[in-house]
């Protein structure tokens, strides 16, 4: 296993995930009394592998058809429209 890789993407992942919609809608489930913590934590961490595997296998198909620094640039003009939206919707 390339470490270096593993701790670019958890730290990246991580980061991101932090105090996302997904991290909020977890914790109103979560506050719920009558709700089980361990099967909400099951479940939102079940939903994140799926999410995340559904990323990695996306990632492997388009690099058989686009090169990496083309990716790069696709994501890198994405991430700035979605900023852009973001900033602009309001």
């Amino acid at each position: 296993m390339d470490y270096k890789i593993f701790l670019t993407v958890f730290t990246a992942v991580f980061i991101a995930e932090l105090g996302d919609k997904t991290q909020l809608a977890t914790m109103l489930f979560a506050a719920d009394r009558n709700v089980s913590k361990l099967t909400v934590f099951t479940a939102a961490s079940l939903a994140l592998i799926v999410a995340s595997a559904i990323g990695v296998i996306a990632g492997g198909l388009l690099s058989a058809y686009i090169n990496e620094r083309t990716l790069r640039y696709i994501a890198g003009i994405g991430f700035i429209g979605i900023g852009a939206w973001i900033l602009f919707k309001v």
